[in-house]
């Protein structure tokens, strides 16, 4: 299993009970990332959380039993955000952290996130190791049956307490909520309890939707991919701000209080704009990726910072902010990597510092979190027929000329850029540019060569 077949841009990720999300692989994984992390000479343990998705049940007693097996201790939490798996692995001086989620997916699919004991997730380099392995014979891996290790559940809400008031400890001294009505919407998924908690320990008046999970209705017409229901409930109740998590809680978009939304390179700006005026901005600028608005770029070369653009994926953005010191970057989705408060996107705590601004500011939020003009920019996803592989997509002869044709239209005015998806059986074509009309003829005309060429 060479060039990380298993593990995508996120983690591993697939439908349920369908390979490669199997209990086998689960248990495998397990095995191979227990052994891989067992060093030290101490008792090793593991930190396993998950969201809401029915699947929860079927993957997290597989981990567990592959971790037993090569002797690490498993500590189960339950559901947590993403970001409080990350959290936990530090404080509990884990070896290692899993988070079973697939973030904005729907809930027949899951996935497997893994965290190193620094809490930041593991390099493709790591998990090409935990391929190898995998790839091998892992009998020697296994303990002898009087070395096996022991799984216990935290004390039921422990380890959400934890993550609570790690969230409000990161919200500036001195400020508070009170006066503010908020919209959170949970998109029923692992941040249902600890999101509203947050936001009504610090004060504000808080309206719950997407927080009743049943197993099947993750992210499904609610959360950061679905906002009308968010919107909707802003206008209808008079809200100061609306707040829409993913499923497991590494992203955010928020809302104005017209019901307006704002993305994560507003958000970026945002925070960024803040940083910079009370001298908490490291390295002179922020890092975002290629999907990044030009918006952004210029907004930010206006406050004389810099952006550095990343590939798609928050764990490229967090390694190019520790490679070059900065402690700001995200991407347009709603990941917000803030290093200074956690070493993953994390999406209540990046809307905290958004309403930070605002309560300094103590303007409205369509007064103070639309801080550029975005360019227009257009995406389209083009499904891969099964068994086409996207390379040979995009090496089709008829694909590269129109590729070349919509970049000859641009004239340097404008952005393409068009990738395989690491998480989806897609192709995603984005263009951006000054003229609208140049930019979505460009992606309807391409969507229909490359949507020929992936059947």
């Amino acid at each position: 299993m060479n060039g990380r077949k298993l593990f995508g841009t996120d983690g591993v990720r697939g439908t349920a009970n369908q390979d490669p999300m199997t209990a086998e692989v689960a248990t495998s994984i397990g095995m191979a990332a227990g052994h891989l992390f067992s060093v030290g000479g101490h008792r090793n343990s593991v930190v396993i959380g998950k969201d809401t998705r029915l699947s929860g049940y079927l993957i997290e007693p597989a981990l567990t039993a592959g971790f037993i097996s090569v002797g690490m201790d498993v500590i189960l939490v339950g559901p947590i955000p993403t970001p409080g798996i990350s959290m936990l692995t530090r404080s509990l001086r884990a070896d290692l952290g899993v988070m079973i989620s697939a973030s904005h997916n729907p809930y027949h699919d899951n996935g497997i996130k893994l965290f190193g004991p620094d809490g930041y997730k593991l390099s493709d380099k790591v998990e090409s190791k935990i391929e190898d392995l995998i790839d091998g014979s892992m009998s020697d891996c296994r303990v002898e049956s009087d070395h096996l290790g022991r799984a216990i559940r935290l004390d039921d809400g422990a380890g959400r307490y934890r993550y609570i008031e790690y969230c409000k400890n990161t919200f500036p001294r001195g400020l508070r909520l009170d006066g503010l009505k908020i919209v959170i919407d949970c998109a029923n998924g692992a941040a249902y309890k600890v999101a509203p908690a947050v936001l009504w320990e610090l004060g504000a008046e808080v309206i719950k939707v997407g927080v009743t999970p049943d197993g099947f209705n993750i992210n499904r017409g609610c959360g950061s991919l679905h906002t009308d229901l968010l919107q909707e409930h802003v206008v209808r109740h008079g809200a100061d701000l609306g707040i829409a998590l993913d499923g497991d809680a590494d992203r955010v978009v928020i809302c104005d209080e017209t019901g307006s939304l704002l993305d994560g390179d507003q958000l970026l700006g945002v925070i960024a704009k803040y940083w910079q005026q009370s001298d908490q901005l490291r390295g002179g600028g922020i890092v975002a990726t290629v999907m990044s608005n030009l918006g952004l770029e210029r907004f930010l070369s206006g406050l004389d910072l810099k952006l550095m653009r990343t590939q798609v994926g928050d764990r490229y953005v967090v390694q190019c902010m520790r490679d070059g010191g900065y402690n700001l970057g995200g991407e347009q989705s709603g990941h917000i990597v803030m290093v200074d408060h956690a070493t993953t996107g994390d999406g209540l705590i990046a809307a905290l510092q958004v309403m930070a601004t605002m309560l300094r500011e103590d303007r409205a939020a369509s007064e103070s979190l639309r801080v550029f003009d975005p360019v227009p920019q257009f995406l389209k996803n083009v499904e891969l027929a099964r068994g086409v592989e996207a390379q040979n997509v995009l090496n089709d002869a008829l694909v590269k000329e129109a590729i070349a044709e919509a970049e000859r239209k641009f004239d340097g005015n404008g952005r393409l850029l068009i990738r395989e998806s690491g998480t989806e059986r897609v192709i995603r074509i984005m263009a951006e540019g000054d003229d609208r009309g140049v930019v979505s003829g460009a992606v309807a005309a391409l969507a229909d060569v490359i949507g020929t060429a992936a059947v």
